[in-house]
């Protein structure tokens, strides 16, 4: 082995690598440039870099981690301009600018595989580009220090790579801040519940600012907790010691008299962000706070001179380039209330001129709470909006403003979605829509549901069944389980103390709490509070019958669980060696003799005396009851136990009251859900929660799913813009129409091309004589359908090892056939199925060729199944579907099994030629049509009413169908979906007024 260490190699590959930010070059001539000097005799060659790899040297391999994931993820470098971000192509694009061998290759692909994450879905409308790779790498004194920060918190190089290039696709599509002509943009950034979107916003702030922007303004929740937790998190990990020291001795305890976190002996001090230097000394900048972590803004703290810029170059404004990046930057983060924002406007009305110059960029995050103009267009005064008291507040501070960008970030983006887009003075994000990827670790909808699941619910177990690991149903019949929720409580705090002392890292489990939801009533909080409190006192913890039940429930439920879902943890042999790690964990809920906090007041000052404050208090283990204002932004820290019951009807309050969503690094196995599954609801009803939540979830993924599908550009043009989302949401989600009743959208929906895709409308009549004739004009295919059952089988995968078939009935009808029965069909909503039926249509040769269509009309298992002739056809076998709560469309109607059967068909008869001659099936010209009788209702009674002498009723019969086309039925462009201006005298426009001819 070569005599050059490890150490001079690093220095050199360091060193050679700083100069490639750009573009990976030819990396043995860079070396040798760089090492001719100081290493001339350093062994450069593939094989000694090679061993050190094999051997698994932790510095070498970090640093080309870093590069490496880097130039995977950058979107359309022009050194690869072919191959798309995060994939093998992409990788041996860079290997191949970096000249490296075979060997190497395959070294470095071990040690650093190509990172499986999506990238964000960006809808946008065209932009000038001026944040290039150039322009973004020449000033990063901000991003860089926040990227060390994440590194220093255990932020993979995945993880880092991820929020650059999505912070990124936010900065872009800012105005460039140094333009001479002022312009606004508007965007909105969709996360996921508790998922991380302060990470981004914080990662987009520093961008910003070091691209030139001098004014941030953060809108941080509605309480000083909520804004008080922000103006932490940004002092901490963006601003740093020494911007907010402001040259105070720390060592001089009168010079820090008044300045926070280091003046009042704060914990955690060291972990904010360290930059060596007042940065005006580094060569950079400095930014001033103009809020704290216990002052909301209240005025400019030094007059209106805290805003006024000092200009190197007098005659020339703020933004140009010679003045602005020497300018100090400066921060607000401000409660969303009438107040703070009045005092806020009224003082930037008194700075004249200077507001024309100044780059500012306003963060609203939970941006539809508080920020949506809600009052009612029909009754504004001739015609002008009228607006709420923040949405006015927002919109004066834009006018005020003329170069600021606004950006809005939720988890329930619809309400955003559907502000007015014809209101160029309201909030809608015209300029860009951004869906942000599903972070590593985040448990969401798809940790506690079992979405799409193949496995029949019987078969269901802790190790296929992600319902069956976290959900706990609550019934009538099983009693309301609060007592064995508090003892899972118990139970995964000793376990998380357990693991603790075993060697597992205890950061996340600095704090552990319960949440108790069941109203929004502040006596019914007082009341199950009191409950709970008695409950705990007199549940034994401490005696024989206590440990007793506790072993049970570790036993059966704990145990289990754990052993599927984190066999690599450490786990106690028994229930004894647990033990001594219930009574610890016992002690630390019921310390100050209260296990319980209840949180429902409105003010500031009520939150001040819970001692509630995640980030100041050293351990927080306690059972939190309260309502809505345990919603939004407000993160329940160490949250394990949730006991949830409250009902609502508003979807968006629903999904924040998710607070069991979010990371739980080390304790994902123990989280437990305990929810209503049968809850009274109005009079005489009952809502089952736990499937609201699902059906809601299933909403969200619908519309991420558009937007990634959509997002693809054509002809280097956008195939959606934000003001076309809207009517396309629309479309799948009937409940959403635009904000103003006196407006409709005009852009009108009017194709959508689904070439290998499912395609399962939802919409079918209620009325019964039109689900009559819609079964009168299905009745001549269903002659197609032979007698004899044909068997599909689905091979082992991700949600089963076994191989599973059923048995369906099956025939052929040309395309013709099956496009004239589908445009004959009624719908709830007419015009419902029109843009997949102008699609369809035009399969005929004209956009593509279609030659026929396989019908499959599944039976069920013989033990449920219930078989009627339809109209004196074939006895088919009906199936049960249910409409959802509150709307006219049914769920899913194809059942997973099937679905996966009929996409292999057309994958397979997608594929290459040979592919296709291995496995029988259809032609490459061939669709598919899954086709159910279905019957409405909630038990198999209502099927077997359905049904008398062998013959189903045809009112009762809605014939339901999910339809996929082959993946050749797709235009030489491969656009998938297109629009039509109503009214094409304002082709611009977003909305036009609802009377318009």
């Amino acid at each position: 082995m070569s005599d050059t260490p490890a150490t001079v190699l690093l220095e050199i590959h360091t060193d050679a690598l700083a100069g490639m930010r750009s573009a990976p070059r030819h990396f043995a001539k860079w070396a040798a440039l760089l090492a001719d000097e100081d290493y001339p005799d350093a062994d450069l060659t593939e094989e000694l870099f090679h061993t050190y790899l094999v051997s698994g040297d932790e510095a070498l391999t970090a640093l080309w981690s870093r590069n490496l994931t880097a130039w995977d993820f950058a979107e359309g470098p022009r050194w690869a301009l072919t191959t798309s971000a995060r994939t093998d192509e992409r990788r041996a694009a860079v290997y191949d600018r970096l000249q490296f061998g075979s060997d190497l290759r395959k070294a470095l692909n071990d040690a650093v595989p190509v990172a499986e994450i999506a990238g964000p879905t960006v809808i946008t409308r065209e932009f000038t580009p001026w944040y290039t790779p150039e322009r973004a790498a020449s000033r990063t004194f901000y991003w860089t220090s926040y990227e060390g920060k994440l590194r220093a918190k255990g932020w993979s190089d995945a993880a880092v790579a991820s929020l650059d290039e999505a912070s990124r696709a936010v900065v872009e599509r800012l105005t460039d801040p140094e333009q001479p002509t002022a312009r606004q943009a508007k965007g909105l950034v969709v996360g996921y519940v508790q998922s991380g979107k302060t990470a981004n916003f914080t990662g987009v702030a520093a961008k910003a600012i070091d691209a030139g922007y001098r004014l941030v303004i953060v809108l941080g929740g509605t309480l000083n907790l909520l804004r008080a937790q922000t103006q932490r998190r940004l002092d901490m990990e963006l601003i740093g010691q020494e911007n907010i020291l402001r040259g105070a001795d720390i060592t001089d305890l009168d010079s820090l008299v008044g300045v926070d976190y280091a003046g009042d002996d704060d914990a955690d001090w060291d972990e904010f962000v360290q930059h060596g230097a007042r940065p005006s000394v580094l060569g950079a900048f400095d930014i001033e706070r103009l809020t704290t972590r216990d002052r909301d803004y209240t005025s400019l703290a030094q007059g209106i001179r805290a805003l006024e810029f000092e200009k190197r170059e007098p005659t020339r404004p703020l933004h140009d380039p010679a003045n602005i990046h020497h300018a100090a930057a400066r921060i607000l983060v401000v409660k969303k209330n009438k107040s703070v924002l009045t005092k806020l406007v009224k003082d930037l009305k008194q700075i004249h001129g200077l507001l024309g110059e100044l780059p500012a960029l306003i963060i609203d995050d939970e941006s539809d709470q508080a920020s949506v103009n809600t009052l009612d267009p029909k009754k504004w005064e001739q015609g002008r909006p009228e607006r709420t008291a923040i949405n006015g507040l927002l919109c004066q501070l834009l006018e005020l403003l003329p170069r600021a960008q606004y950006v809005g970030y939720t988890a329930t983006p619809f309400a955003n979605v559907f502000i007015d887009p014809g209101d160029d003075g309201d909030l809608f994000p015209s300029d860009f829509l951004i869906s942000l990827p599903r972070p590593a670790g985040y448990m969401g909808a798809q940790d506690f549901h079992d979405l799409d699941s193949a496995i029949p619910a019987e078969e269901r177990t802790y190790a296929n069944s992600r319902q069956k690991a976290h959900i706990r149903d609550v019934y009538e019949s099983t009693g309301d389980r609060l007592q064995e929720a508090m003892d899972s409580f118990v139970l995964s705090g000793a376990l998380k103390l357990y693991r603790a002392d075993h060697g597992v890292p205890d950061g996340p489990f600095r704090h552990h709490t319960m949440l108790a939801h069941q109203s929004v009533r502040k006596d019914d909080h007082a009341d199950l509070a009191l409950r709970i409190n008695s409950m705990w006192h007199q549940a034994g913890y401490s005696s024989a019958a206590g440990h007793e039940r506790l072993a049970a429930l570790w036993a059966s439920d704990f145990v289990p669980v754990s052993e599927t879902h984190a066999s690599e943890l450490p786990t106690p042999a028994s229930y004894e060696a647990l033990r001594p790690y219930v009574n610890a964990a016992r002690q630390r809920i019921g310390s100050g003799g209260q296990p319980v906090i209840v949180v429902n007041g409105d003010s500031d000052r009520y939150f001040e005396q819970l001692n509630l404050d995640f980030d100041r208090t050293p351990h927080v283990w306690k059972i939190v009851v309260g309502g809505t204002k345990l919603s939004r932004g407000f993160t329940v820290e160490g949250l394990t136990i949730t006991y949830y019951r409250r009902t609502t009807q508003q979807a968006d309050t629903l999904m924040q009251m998710g607070r069991w969503f979010g990371f739980r690094p080390g304790y994902r196995d123990l989280i437990r859900l305990y929810i209503g599954r049968e809850e009274p609801f109005g009079r005489d009803k009952y809502a089952d929660l736990y499937e609201a939540y699902e059906a809601i979830c299933r909403d969200e993924e619908t519309f991420r799913e558009q937007l990634a599908q959509y997002a693809t550009v054509v002809d280097g043009k956008p195939q959606i813009t934000p003001t076309q989302v809207p009517p396309l949401v629309a479309q799948h989600l009937p409940w959403i129409r635009p904000s103003a009743r006196n407006k409709m959208f005009n852009a009108e929906l009017v194709e959508i091309r689904s070439p290998g895709r499912p395609v399962e409308p939802a919409a079918y009549p209620q009325n019964h004589m039109a689900i009559k004739r819609n079964t009168e004009r299905w009745r001549p295919l269903l002659d197609a359908l032979s007698t004899d059952p044909v068997a599909f089988t689905n091979p082992p995968d991700d949600s089963s090892s076994l191989a599973r078939s059923f048995e369906a009935l099956t025939g052929t009808v040309t395309h013709g056939a099956l496009v004239r029965t589908l445009s004959q069909l009624e719908w709830e909503r007419p015009g419902h199925f029109d843009p997949h039926l102008t699609y369809l249509s035009q399969l005929d040769g004209t956009l593509a060729k279609v030659e026929d269509w396989q019908l499959i009309s599944p039976r069920l298992a013989s033990g449920t199944r219930i078989e009627a002739r339809v109209l004196g056809s074939l006895p088919l076998s009906l199936v049960r579907r249910t409409r959802q709560s509150g709307k006219t469309s049914f769920g899913r109607i194809a059942s997973v099994e099937h679905r996966i059967a009929a996409q292999r068909l057309i994958d397979n008869a997608g594929a290459s030629l040979e592919a296709r001659t291995q496995s029988a099936g259809i032609g490459p010209t061939t669709g598919v049509v899954l086709l159910y009788p279905v019957v409405e209702g909630d038990s198999h009674s209502h099927v077997q009413a359905a049904v008398r002498s062998g013959s189903a009723d045809p009112s009762q019969i809605v014939m339901a169908f999910t339809l996929i086309p082959p993946t050749s039925a797709v235009s030489p462009d491969r656009r998938l979906v297109r629009f039509r201006a109503k009214s094409s005298r304002y082709a611009s426009a977003a909305t036009i007024p609802a009377d318009m001819p």
